[in-house]
């Protein structure tokens, strides 16, 4: 007897991990260390580098609504490979800069593109797939922007071997060679392959463990899910962390050369470390994420949060530094993925692109206001110090949010399982 194929879902799980890696280790995780190189040759302040983080961060956000719409309406697939050509094209354009204007521009095309072929469409594909095993899928999808930071020395290397403008051509180039082709895996639903949701036939399997806190069989269409509190509570909680996850992507290798005496290298051996926990986060927690409370792990990773940017922000010595890795790594490698399968949990699959993509415009709030928190007042006062203890406190004060993201109630009108699904 031949072995049985592996299911579809898992596939798509790597595929979308592996494109997650390139658009992390290419540009997002990347972007801190193109900063110093630029801030070196233009002389641009730290509060143009927060803005052009914050405006790649903004135009996803915006980007978000009418990109669930595209996914329910065309497809998961040809939304996906429209965005991976204009982030290559992105990253090519941004090779030939030569002024500031130049530089918004180019990553604006760069931030565009990510956000059709990445993180929203990449999910919502992946929740169709999956319930019993969501958070776990959820999880190993993500590890992908782990990955891609684990590599940032190896591009912190190619950026003093080759120069940022030969980095930033390949990267394009790279980006479109080798997630072109993987989008193929994706725009199909376990029904139009003839499998089912985790590859489990359910009329043969006995529960035999109980559903996650807020699992249903009931889905929400967006209009009923912004009339809830849970949809609130985890926007803004997703919100708050990523005050912290934005300003060390943006701001780290800047306050490590600059405030911490270290160099460019062994600024990335910090930035290489922290993904690297992460990775262990996410695999951690997609397997406790299926097991465990997911509002208690996501409080519980927003005081990880807190104390990694405190021992950060008031390092003394440079074992208060590599301690900031694991608390940090590991909190938002546990938290990311639960904040996708706790969305689907509660609100379904079938609207999840539309809800996801509404969820964007407050989630990008935290991504924008991070990185222009720590650089406009590090410009003002000349040190991260203060920037970076409000963005702690923050980040503490917002596991309340998930705390009250308590499962909804059933929603006023019921909306037919994954009608739209064979599209996403």
């Amino acid at each position: 007897m031949g072995r049985k194929p592996l299911f579809h879902g898992w596939k798509l799980v790597g595929a979308g991990a592996a494109i997650q890696a390139l658009q992390s280790g290419l540009m997002t995780q990347a972007f801190g260390n193109y900063a110093v190189l630029l801030e070196r040759q233009f002389g641009w302040s730290k509060t143009n580098f927060s803005l052009a983080f914050s405006l790649m961060r903004a135009e996803s956000g915006l980007l978000g609504p009418a990109q669930g719409w595209a996914l329910s309406r065309y497809g998961s697939q040809p939304v996906m490979r429209v965005g991976v050509v204009l982030m290559g094209l992105g990253l090519v354009g941004f090779s030939q800069i030569q002024s500031l204007l130049h530089f918004f521009a180019a990553l604006g095309l760069t931030a565009v593109g990510a956000s059709l072929a990445g993180f929203l469409s990449i999910t919502s594909a992946t929740v169709g797939w999956f319930e019993r095993n969501r958070a776990k899928a959820l999880s190993l999808s993500g590890t992908g922007f782990a990955i891609g930071g684990i590599v940032t020395p190896g591009v912190v290397w190619v950026l003093r071997t080759i120069g940022w403008r030969w980095t930033a051509a390949l990267s394009g180039i790279v980006v479109i060679a080798v997630s072109y082709p993987l989008t193929s895996l994706f725009g199909q639903t376990p029904d139009d392959r003839g499998d089912h949701v985790d590859g489990i036939d359910p009329e043969s399997v006995v529960m035999d463990k109980p559903r996650a806190e807020g699992v249903s069989d009931l889905h929400f269409s967006a209009r009923d899910a912004l009339r809830t509190r849970a949809f609130w509570m985890i926007s803004l909680g997703h919100a708050t962390a990523l005050l912290v996850v934005g300003a060390v992507i943006a701001h780290l290798a800047l306050y490590l050369t600059s405030e911490q005496g270290f160099d460019l290298q062994e600024a990335s051996f910090v930035g290489g470390a922290m993904p690297l926990l992460q990775f262990v986060g996410q695999i951690g927690g997609g397997v406790l994420g299926d097991r465990v409370n997911k509002r208690l792990l996501a409080s519980l990773a927003m005081v990880g949060h807190m104390i990694g940017l405190l021992l950060l922000t008031y390092a003394i010595s440079r074992w208060m530094i590599w301690l900031f890795v694991p608390f940090h790594g590991l909190a938002w490698g546990v938290r990311g993925p639960l904040m996708q399968a706790l969305r689907a949990d509660y609100f379904g699959a079938t609207s999840f692109a539309k809800i996801m993509g509404l969820s964007s415009m407050i989630v990008m709030l935290g991504m924008m206001g991070g990185p222009l928190v720590a650089g406009v007042l590090a410009d003002r006062t000349g040190s991260y110090r203060l920037g970076f203890t409000i963005l702690a406190i923050l980040a503490g004060a917002g596991m309340a949010f998930f705390v009250l993201a308590t499962p909804p109630k059933p929603p006023r009108t019921v909306v037919e399982s994954r009608p739209v699904a064979a599209r996403v």
